[in-house]
């Protein structure tokens, strides 16, 4: 059965996250750097089946638009260039990496662990696909 990713796009480092294939469960996949993200999804996609791409959005409180907003919308356009059948859906990502620092800090991660960059990343792509899940399941 197809599984769902999650991106949570940036500069330097992509955050990644997929479904169980019963789509119960969202587990972080790791994280890439953003200039290697087209291979390893040619690598994953070669090897897993994917039927959805969800992509963290980033917004201001106000909804509006961040410096980051653009650099995310280019992503969105190079991927459906490499990947024009698959479906991609924007989401909202407005809190998600205080929500997966506030997740580092509960489950009792030393110090030197939390600042792991790519780990924010990865968690925040968990989180976004997990609440995709619990609102679209």
């Amino acid at each position: 059965m197809p599984r769902i990713m999650a991106i949570d796009y940036g500069k330097k480092r992509t955050g990644l996250a997929v479904t169980d294939p019963l789509k119960m469960i969202a587990t972080g996949l790791g994280m890439v750097p953003s200039h290697e993200l087209i291979p390893f999804l040619k690598k994953y996609f070669a090897a897993e089946a994917v039927e959805l791409i969800i992509i963290g959005m980033p917004r201001n409180l106000d909804g509006s638009a961040t410096d980051a907003t653009a650099l995310v919308q280019e992503c969105i356009r190079i991927l459906k260039k490499h990947f024009p059948e698959m479906p991609l859906k924007q989401m909202d990502e407005r809190f998600t990496s205080k929500m997966a620092f506030q997740s580092m800090l509960d489950s009792g991660l030393k110090k030197k662990d939390r600042q792991q960059k790519g780990l924010v990343d990865e968690i925040s792509a968990t989180i976004l696909l997990q609440e995709y899940l619990q609102f679209n399941g």
